[in-house]
């Protein structure tokens, strides 16, 4: 008989997802070059934050892109990270975004096997989330469907009673509400 204990288990359980207080959506404004990207999450890195969703995009302007970050960490540092990459070379604006003044959105692809008998189901949910159906073949469906973090688990909560092939998800996009500028 050994006494040797057994090797730990190599499931890995997914992070919790940070609660809501401690997740924030940032838009960053910065010139076009190589490198700023970088320079921006060693910001985040150093401070303990974890960068949750990025989107970026060439602005109007070529020499500009507009950076959307989804973040989460402890809340009482985020005015000194943004503070920070306020400061750095390229960095145009760091704004934080709350729900009451921006419009934030992400979006899904989501694949699932589903034969005849149970299509009909699977496009009620998809049209109730206000999806599209973007492909279908006689056993899988794509949909996509729009609209803030809660409305995208949702809908991905009730097409999991089938079976999801894949799925594609976006980061978030932000525009600030009325005439202030993003």
């Amino acid at each position: 008989m050994s006494n040797r204990t057994p090797p730990p288990s190599t499931d890995v359980k997914p992070a919790p997802k940070a609660d809501i207080v401690n997740t924030h959506t940032l838009s960053v404004m910065v010139s076009n070059k190589p490198g700023v990207l970088g320079r921006i999450c060693a910001v985040f890195s150093r401070r303990g934050y974890n960068i949750d969703s990025l989107v970026v995009s060439q602005g109007r302007d070529a020499r500009f892109s507009r950076m959307t970050i989804g973040i989460s960490g402890d809340p009482q540092g985020l005015e000194q990270i943004i503070l920070q990459v306020n400061k750095l070379i390229d960095v145009l604006h760091c704004t934080e975004h709350k729900d009451r003044d921006a419009v934030v959105r992400e979006m899904i692809l989501i694949k699932i096997s589903v034969g005849p008998t149970d299509r009909t189901e699977a496009l009620q949910i998809i049209e109730h989330y206000a999806g599209k159906t973007v492909d279908m073949h006689e056993d899988s469906i794509i949909a996509m469907i729009a609209g803030n973090t809660d409305k995208i688990d949702a809908a991905l909560r009730m097409l999991s009673k089938f079976e999801i092939v894949e799925t594609v998800r976006t980061g978030k996009v932000v525009m600030a509400r009325g005439n202030t500028e993003t």
